[in-house]
């Protein structure tokens, strides 16, 4: 009788009803709301025993995804899959406005999971996933995010953009507004922690989504863009080596059809010449643009009817363009 007993209460014990449409599924003991206690969001979690809890229920196995963090009080927590190649996933985790100052969150997969507001000062996140996670009003003071994987764009970005195609443009604002916030957190707590690659990623999505809020056709939006294009905010040299080399390139070609003078004479492309003049000539011309280009004026070769104009622009903007590169190289080595 008193087995009969055991094994019907046995059978009465239900467990969690959290599924995903991929497959996973906790197997922990549900409360009455037929999830369990980690997975229901109505249970609350600021006890200071919480986050000795949690590292228990994570090195038992224990189902991480989706579970409901609000609130918690989980200072200090050691979250670190030890003895193990592949961290915790705490994707889909909720840690809205979570106490997480100095955890140990070393390789935890926190993909599409809620950080918004949470404190995480002071924390270990050193090759934390947490692509598509909303970072909006997260504290990153003192915390180590070197080689964190934030992914391509963050969650906010990619709304944003989405909007926009939608033509729902306060909302795209919003968004944009969102995620200037975020990538601006984000180079702080990375020029705080001496990661200044890192911060010169942040810097220009930063400007990039900030540029998104301006009116559309503003002048002020298009100086912005060209800045971008031209030297990526001052963050990407290599852009005005691009940029001057494809003009070098482009002047060359408008001088070799509108004609340069040499020693009297006038040489330009025709009909009528062979290709190893065509090639002699266009390295000429190549030549010459690379001596406006920098300014040297050496003056064995002139230009001639509109070729005079284009030389004109063409030492304008290298002029501008080399002090750029200057300004832009040495920004970045100073770093």
């Amino acid at each position: 009788m008193a087995l009969a007993t055991i094994l019907n209460s046995m059978d009465e014990i239900k467990t969690c009803c959290y599924k995903e449409d991929n497959g996973h599924e906790c197997h922990a003991p549900a409360l009455a709301s037929g999830l369990c206690y980690w997975h229901d969001p109505k249970q609350l979690k600021d006890s200071p025993d919480t986050a000795k809890q949690l590292e228990e229920f994570a090195h038992q196995g224990g189902m991480l995804r989706g579970i409901h963090l609000r609130h918690a009080n989980l200072e200090g927590i050691d979250l670190v899959h030890h003895h193990s190649k592949t961290g915790y996933d705490m994707s889909h985790a909720d840690l809205y406005r979570a106490n997480l100052q100095g955890a140990h969150l070393f390789n935890l997969n926190l993909d599409k999971a809620n950080v918004m507001k949470a404190d995480l000062r002071d924390a270990n996140l050193h090759l934390t996933k947490l692509s598509q996670a909303n970072l909006l009003g997260v504290k990153w003071a003192g915390a180590k995010i070197e080689n964190v994987h934030i992914g391509g764009d963050i969650i906010q970005e990619q709304q944003a953009y989405r909007a926009l195609k939608l033509d729902e443009h306060e909302i795209a604002q919003d968004y944009f507004e969102q995620a200037e916030e975020i990538y601006r957190d984000l180079r702080k707590a990375a020029e705080h922690e001496g990661l200044f690659a890192m911060a010169g990623e942040y810097i220009q999505k930063e400007l990039t989504m900030r540029r998104q809020q301006m009116p559309k056709y503003s002048q002020q939006r298009m100086v912005s863009k060209l800045i971008d294009m031209f030297c990526g905010y001052g963050e990407a040299p290599l852009r005005v080596i691009f940029f001057s080399l494809a003009l070098i390139v482009c002047c060359a070609c408008v001088y070799f059809f509108t004609g340069l003078m040499f020693n009297g004479q006038t040489h330009v492309a025709h009909a009528n010449m062979q290709f190893s003049e065509y090639l002699s000539l266009f390295f000429n011309c190549l030549y010459y643009s690379v001596v406006t280009f920098t300014t040297l004026g050496y003056g064995d070769f002139t230009p001639v009817g509109f070729s005079k104009a284009v030389a004109a622009f063409e030492a304008f903007t290298g002029s501008f363009t080399i002090a750029l590169f200057v300004v832009v190289f040495v920004k970045k080595m100073t770093r």
